[in-house]
């Protein structure tokens, strides 16, 4: 990765926050929650995935028809941000399986 490269992330990732900024304080506050859950379990394609930004494309399409966050997503945020990476690879279950080969290495 070149300097041009990161220079060009960094470009995106403050185009991305403008975007969230622009978002109502409710959905603000629900995409910094999410965004700190992925962060933490990690889905592995998260810094260059569709995740985030998808998550503020459907973000801006439900505060520009006038619904409230909760009326999108449902009232358990976090089942919501489960059901989004239920299907891919995260840190936490890469983790979890390394300490399964772990103990059974240690048990043989």
């Amino acid at each position: 990765m070149g300097i041009h490269d990161i220079i060009e992330g960094k470009k995106q990732w403050r185009a991305h926050m403008a975007r969230v900024k622009a978002l109502p304080p409710d959905y603000q506050i629900v995409y910094k929650e999410l965004q700190k859950y992925f962060f933490k379990v990690g889905p592995v394609d998260l810094p260059d995935g569709p995740l985030l930004p998808g998550i503020v494309d459907f973000f801006e399409e439900g505060a520009a028809s006038g619904k409230g966050v909760l009326e999108l997503i449902g009232d358990d945020v976090a089942a919501f941000a489960d059901d989004l990476i239920k299907d891919s690879n995260t840190y936490a279950a890469l983790y979890q399986e390394s300490l399964a080969k772990k103990k059974g290495t240690a048990e043989k």
